[in-house]
This record gives C-alpha cells, sequence and structure tokens, in this order.
C-alpha cells in the first residue's frame, strides 16, 4: 500500500488573500478557489499543495510544521518577501544560521535557506 503526499493544510483568517500571498511567493497557481478552501499548486500540477481553509481564531504559538524554501539569491528574496508583508521571526535559531527564519502575513513561520 503506498501513501501518498497530497496537500499541507494551512489554517488561515482570510484563506483567498493568504493563499495568494504563497502562490505569489512560490510561482504557483491557485486552484478553483471555494468556499471550503483555497488550494495552491505548482503549474505543472506534479508536486503536492498548499490548502488553505477558513478559521476564526487567530494564531497563537509557534508552528509545529513549517516549510522550508530556498532562493538563489537568500538576501533579494528576504528583502522581497518582507515588502509583501512578512516579517522576520526569532524562535531560536542560532545568530549565524544559515537560514532566515520569517512569518508570513498571518504568522505562519517558514525558513528560507541560502542556495544549494
Amino acid at each position: 500500500m503506498a501513501i501518498r503526499w497530497e496537500a499541507l493544510t494551512i489554517d488561515a483568517r482570510e484563506p483567498e488573500s493568504l493563499a495568494r500571498w504563497w502562490a505569489k511567493t512560490l510561482g504557483w497557481v491557485l486552484v478553483d478557489p471555494q468556499p471550503g478552501g483555497v488550494e495552491v499548486r505548482s503549474p505543472d500540477g506534479h508536486s503536492s499543495s498548499l490548502f488553505f481553509v477558513r478559521v476564526d481564531d487567530a494564531k497563537l504559538s509557534k508552528n509545529r510544521l513549517h516549510l522550508d524554501l530556498y532562493a538563489e539569491d537568500q538576501v533579494a528574496a528576504v528583502d522581497d518577501l518582507i515588502s509583501r508583508g512578512a516579517t522576520r521571526a526569532a524562535v531560536g535559531q542560532p545568530d549565524d544560521a544559515e537560514w532566515v527564519v520569517l512569518r508570513d502575513p498571518e504568522g505562519n513561520e517558514f525558513c528560507l535557506l541560502e542556495p544549494r
């Protein structure tokens, strides 16, 4: 029996807005937004997706799960993400970490790694 990862579901106060932010960040597309949630998937449709669902409560603590991303130019990517609503996050990473911890516009942490 094979098990395959289909989607990572993310709670959001404004699912469509947050989905659009992540779609722009990843170069992905929104897939048929529905009242029950908004899916973001790579344009080729071959990868797992992010699925945003509406919740009324605010995020209160650090994520137990987060995305690790990388960009060819980490510094430029951080500047771009911050200009679009991301914020820096201190979650215990060392001062000399090779990654930058950020929060999306609704406070979900993610890491931006140096290029591989």
